[in-house]
């Protein structure tokens, strides 16, 4: 089932056309990584899912409804969505934001004290929100986020301000909400740590969706290579021809070689036959490699 479609969407602002023709689908328990330098229409594309924005051709399908319609109101408390810099009332604490978005949202005030713990602000919840700082500032946000325990969760830039412990945390987090079936949709400038975390990512650039895929796939749509690293006792020359393969050394007995896909079976299957092979690592294409060729070369 497809918790959202977008449908041949287009959306202009004036003359600035911030969308042209996107097709996107995201399904009961995924996590789509959406990404895109500044003004690609991240931002925009979340606000047509949200209903705070109607596109100007094309639909948008969000739970089975049109979000900008009327009748889509009895269905929000079913979204969650961390903006990417968030907001409070400085005078109220912590658990007092949540109370009352929790009164807004009819949601018992024991999830409130459940949240702020799970997110690590269970010792600062009397405090005011204005002697948080950005990194509690933004559990807060995402605490408010997770209220309603959403089936789609919209989220853009959610690590910022946090260290790397909070960040591991959020992280599991979302895994955890993938397990319960929540849809889930990530803005992020920091690939590396969301790669492993997400089922697809969508490519954004110049208002077009460059790329739609899993990592898997969108690798192998790709000609980047694959790095092979190992070490051993070797004749560089001799291990070379026997592969095929150009092989570098940078290391005392550390070598490495850069194969394509259709390649790397046939040199890992010629190194593990070495006798003297200690150590073999593979580095295959990251996010941020996939992204760049992408926004450099599809059309």
């Amino acid at each position: 089932m497809s918790i959202i479609e977008l449908q041949t969407v287009t959306k202009a602002f004036g003359k600035l056309s911030v969308l042209k023709g996107i097709n996107l689908t995201v399904e009961a328990g995924e996590v789509l990584g959406l990404f895109g330098h500044n003004g690609a229409g991240k931002t925009t594309t979340m606000k047509l899912i949200l209903g705070l924005l109607q596109p100007d051709n094309g639909t948008v399908t969000v739970l089975g409804q049109d979000p900008h319609h009327a009748n889509f109101n009895h269905q929000r408390y079913r979204l969650g969505f961390l903006p990417e810099n968030v907001s409070f009332y400085p005078q109220l604490t912590g658990l007092e934001v949540l109370l009352f978005l929790a009164k807004l949202k009819k949601i018992a005030a024991k999830r409130c004290h459940q949240l702020l713990d799970q997110i690590g602000l269970g010792d600062a919840k009397t405090r005011k929100v204005k002697t948080y700082s950005k990194g509690m500032r933004q559990r807060l946000g995402l605490a408010q986020a997770l209220l309603a325990e959403p089936l789609l969760l919209l989220m853009d830039e959610p690590t910022v301000g946090l260290d790397p412990i909070a960040t591991q945390v959020f992280y599991r987090m979302v895994d955890e909400l993938k397990a319960k079936g929540c849809s889930i949709i990530l803005c992020s400038h920091v690939l590396p740590e969301v790669e492993k975390h997400i089922d697809k990512a969508a490519i954004l650039s110049q208002g077009r969706l460059k790329a739609h895929d899993s990592i898997s796939n969108l690798r192998n749509k790709t000609h980047l290579k694959t790095q092979i690293l190992f070490e051993g006792c070797f004749n560089i020359d001799e291990l070379s021809q026997q592969l095929g393969q150009n092989i570098t050394r940078y290391g005392e007995g550390k070598f490495v070689m850069n194969v394509s896909a259709s390649e790397k079976m046939a040199a890992l299957n010629g190194l593990i036959q070495q006798p003297t092979i200690k150590n073999i690592d593979t580095c295959p294409p990251g996010l941020e490699q996939l992204y760049q060729y992408f926004v450099e070369h599809a059309h």
